[in-house]
């Protein structure tokens, strides 16, 4: 049983959990030390506000109000799960583009700008077809892949800079989120879907109702009255399986995975990683487009058109959602929920304490830094197991030396992955390619994206080889994973 415990504790699914918890449960408790801070410091709020504050922090979800007497009430809050699960919908999307790219190996910072081009494209679709001519769900429909379709062409821009041009990622995306606020303002500016209908609304489009489109509420409103919540929260969950089953079931998954953890050593694969580079960030950018589309087909939200000012905090709030989620696709579902409930809990404060409501932003970003910090730590820590013991660190830049002429070796590290390029090489010594790898910490066998196994090229150390084979032998070891990680761990001499 302990052995058991100690295995299901060194895996890295375990650890990410363990460290997402422990980022939540230390930034409530920051938070909820602010409130302590500032109740003592003022005189008029007392520690009987502190403890309403504390509280509504840990379930501000569930408060009901105020009783006759003053005090807080809880219970099942029908209006503020449903408004919960309203504002997840964008972050849970936003939070996938972003875990998609981190999958890839690229940070999609872009998220705002393919937002905003999602938006565009939908709310145009939306409101320009007549509903007396097309029924309102067939426009829902191509309003929605619109907005998707957008949002890809839009991410397949700083894919293709980085794929073609070798432009840094965060570079390009940051660039095209400006571009795409000011073109989305120039548009909307021209167009005719400015509400001139409703006084003082000139500056907001029509909402979707205006024509007779809105996302089906697929009865949550009965089992959330009140509130906004409709049917995009399940076309999230969705996307988010979809995604799942993608990166975890399929060959093109396993390669942008691949090309995530050692972009050159896919390459050298056969994968192609430029191709790669580009779908990876049109799927980014469909998906943000997704949460930009989904929140304004919902028929009661209003897009201000004068966006150039600022970028949609949904873009960039899907960036914590994806690291405390450690970018996997079901676990961005609950991160997503999460922040949609600290949200809620910092509205219910401004409404029922004295306490302001961006103490919830505080949270989030202690949430963030800690989640930062323990992946630091966790990759510090996997980089000293693989690179301490007796013999490790000291014989891998020495057999490096050694063989480097006679087998012209080159070996490029990138953090805890890697690639071998061997040229032109010969067993004619009684060292043979195996025992070189053996010594330097790889298993026996090992499965990578060449499914590359060590015991078919190589031969027992009585055997001696003459035949040189004149080409280049590419040797993968990308983490990806925790198996050739904790297999290299395990082989390591101590």
């Amino acid at each position: 049983m302990k052995n058991r415990f100690l295995k299901l504790w060194h895996q890295d699914g375990t650890r990410s959990v363990m460290a997402s918890v422990l980022s939540i449960l230390v930034g409530l408790i920051a938070g909820s030390l602010i409130i302590l801070i500032v109740g003592l410091c003022t005189p008029s709020l007392g520690l009987k506000s502190v403890w309403d504050g504390v509280r509504l922090i840990f379930g501000g979800l569930f408060a009901t109000g105020r009783d006759a007497v003053g005090a807080l009430t809880f219970g099942f809050n029908p209006a503020s799960v449903g408004n919960m699960l309203f504002r997840a919908t964008p972050l849970i999307l936003t939070g996938l583009s972003v875990a998609v790219a981190f999958k890839t190996g690229l940070f999609n910072i872009g998220a705002p700008g393919q937002y905003l081009a999602g938006t565009a494209a939908t709310l145009f679709i939306a409101l320009s077809i007549p509903s007396s001519v097309v029924p309102p769900e067939i426009i829902w429909f191509l309003a929605f892949f619109g907005g998707m379709l957008a949002g890809a062409l839009w991410g397949a821009i700083p894919g293709m800079l980085k794929s073609l041009l070798n432009i840094n990622e965060v570079l390009a995306c940051i660039m095209t989120n400006w571009i795409a606020a000011n073109l989305v303002t120039w548009i909307f500016d021209i167009s005719n879907l400015k509400n001139v209908v409703e006084n003082t609304k000139s500056g907001y489009i029509y909402k979707t109702t205006f024509n007779h489109v809105a996302t089906s509420k697929m009865g949550l409103d009965v089992l959330f009255p009140d509130s906004q919540v409709n049917g995009g929260i399940v076309v999230a969950i969705i996307l988010a399986i979809i995604v799942f089953i993608i990166l975890t079931r399929t060959t093109f998954g396993y390669q942008l995975k691949a090309c995530g953890s050692n972009r050159f050593a896919a390459r050298y694969a056969g994968i192609k990683d430029k191709r790669n580079i580009v779908l990876s960030m049109a799927i980014a950018g469909s998906l943000a487009g997704a949460a930009g589309s989904l929140y304004y087909l919902s028929g009661n939200t209003e897009f201000f058109w004068s966006t150039y000012q600022s970028l949609p905090a949904a873009g960039f709030n899907g960036i914590p959602v994806a690291l405390l989620a450690a970018n996997h696709p079901i676990g961005v579902i609950f991160t997503g929920m999460f922040m949609s409930m600290l949200d809620i809990a910092g509205l219910q404060m401004t409404n029922l304490t004295a306490y302001n409501e961006y103490i919830t932003d505080v949270i989030i970003a202690v949430i963030v830094y800690l989640c930062y910090l323990i992946a630091v730590l966790n990759y510090n820590d996997s980089t000293s197991r693989i690179c301490t013991g007796a013999a490790a660190l000291g014989e891998v830049q020495e057999a490096i030396e050694r063989y480097r002429d006679e087998l012209e070796l080159n070996i490029s590290l990138y953090g805890l992955s890697g690639t071998f390029s061997i040229k032109k090489y010969s067993f004619d010594h009684s060292d043979t390619l195996f025992d070189f790898l053996e010594r330097i910490g790889f298993p026996k066998e090992y499965d990578s994206p060449m499914d590359f196994d060590l015991n078919y090229y190589t031969a027992p150390k009585t055997d001696v080889f003459t035949e040189e084979v004149d080409q280049t032998l590419h040797l993968n070891f990308s983490v990806i994973g925790t198996g050739l990680q904790m297999a290299v761990v395990e082989s390591l001499p101590v």
